[in-house]
């Protein structure tokens, strides 16, 4: 692999992450003007709720308590494990992610229950990020914990989006689509939002708290249908969407409910700033810059063979960007993630003679369930692997992407972040 173009890769993937670093996001919103504190445009009151969730919370929480200090008089933040950092007056509890755990379902009740005591005049900040869904889970009974999990696990296995996983998580919750926003009232409650979601659907994000839901029961239903695992999840998941689809469960609060007139939800970060950090990093390394995209969709796999074809017609000295979120269907028993799935994949395309360098990783420091953020590959990776006894093809065939980047020395390991922005794609073409 050039050592120039690999080094030039690396300093743009980490030109996007200091771009979404959390500190300064929210110092913008939650500040000191004079004498007064304020958060958006709004005085902030005597009496502060904090609470959220996500891989992006600690660290929002940090810079809250910053700016607030003594106003804070309750606050509880659940984040992934390894995404914990100092905080003195709110309290963090780590939860499994992808798939939930006690430790989540334990926390978010304890939520509901400790935001029931604010009061009108209060104000309940709600700081959420992404993974905030999976680390929060509050399933309504009879569902049990271990149905839910055993749901999200067919879920994520058949590749679902996370639009189509959150409609479904949103339909068996107590907390989720709008309904920790019910349990504040009749407190405001202002949330600050890192969106991991293309186009930053507040009602996705997290599975919206506090947003309203514009999915349904139905849609719920429809999605296990769609992904071919209707007869795969239990009996008590099927049961209740089919019973909320018939109008016998109450939805959750849609859009002009009254609930949400005290509500205010704040997009105060997204994939646009990493994907322009990274544009103008690599400007000043001295390529062109070309934007593919910053809502990138669709199997990881045949995303890397799209634009590997499409980086091999660019001229020589030009970076292609893109930001987004694939996703991968999971047919082995390999280890990896969608951006380490996109890096193998694209390095099975490669030839010498195209001269590029791809890197592909997760703005939150972890690719699904592994250690590391991606992969960084060229045309030869694939040798070096085979060279360390390991079979790219068959890695792919596996899902078994990280397994076959670490023997090659492809993964892109940064550790959590607390920053969670969607992911970056980068392809140099020398």
């Amino acid at each position: 692999m050039s050592e120039r173009a690999r080094d030039a890769a690396l300093a743009i993937w980490q030109a996007a992450l200091a771009a979404g670093d959390v500190a300064p996001l929210v110092s913008r919103l939650v500040r000191r003007e004079g004498a007064r504190l304020v958060i958006g445009d709004r005085p902030c009151p005597e009496r502060v709720f904090v609470f959220g969730c996500g891989k992006a919370s600690g660290a929002m929480a940090r810079a809250v308590e910053s700016a607030l200090a003594a106003r804070i008089v309750d606050g509880l933040v659940v984040v992934k494990d390894g995404y914990t950092t100092p905080t003195r007056r709110i309290r963090l509890v780590e939860a499994g992610h992808p798939v939930p755990d006690a430790r989540g379902q334990a926390a978010a009740l304890e939520m509901v229950e400790r935001v029931r005591a604010a009061r009108a005049g209060d104000l309940v900040l709600f700081l959420i990020s992404g993974g905030g869904s999976a680390l929060t889970p509050a399933p309504a009974p009879p569902i049990t914990l271990a149905e839910k999990q055993e749901t999200t696990r067919r879920l994520l296995g058949a590749g679902a989006t996370i639009n189509e996983l959150n409609a479904v998580r949103k339909h068996l919750s107590l907390l989720k689509g709008g309904q920790f926003a019910r349990a504040a009232a009749p407190a405001t409650v202002v949330s600050l939002i890192l969106s991991d979601v293309v186009g930053d659907p507040l009602d996705v994000i997290a599975s919206g708290p506090t947003a309203p839901d514009r999915s349904t029961f139905a849609d719920a239903l429809a999605v296990l249908e769609r992904k071919g695992v209707a007869a795969e999840v239990p009996a008590s998941v099927r049961e209740r969407l089919a019973a909320g689809a018939a109008g016998l469960i109450q939805e959750t609060p849609k859009p002009g409910d009254s609930i949400f007139e005290r509500v205010t939800n704040l997009v105060i970060g997204n994939n646009a700033l990493v994907v322009d950090a990274a544009a103008a990093e690599a400007r000043r390394l001295g390529y062109r810059a070309e934007l593919l995209t910053r809502s990138l969709e669709g199997e990881a796999r045949e995303v890397a063979r799209d634009l590997v074809a499409r980086a091999r017609t660019l001229p020589d000295g030009t970076a292609l960007i893109a930001g987004g979120e694939t996703t991968v269907t999971v047919r082995g028993k390999g280890r990896g993630g969608r951006c380490q799935e996109f890096a193998l994949a694209a390095a099975l395309e490669l030839s010498p003679g195209d001269g590029l360098v791809v890197l592909a990783a997760g703005t939150d420091g972890t690719d699904g369930p592994t250690d590391a953020a991606g992969g960084v590959v060229d045309a030869s990776t694939v040798g070096r692997g085979e060279a360390e006894g390991r079979s790219a093809r068959a890695a792919l065939d596996d899902n078994d992407s990280s397994t076959f980047l670490a023997a090659s020395g492809g993964l892109v390991q940064s550790g959590p972040t607390n920053t969670n922005l969607l992911d970056i794609y980068l392809l140099l073409k020398s």
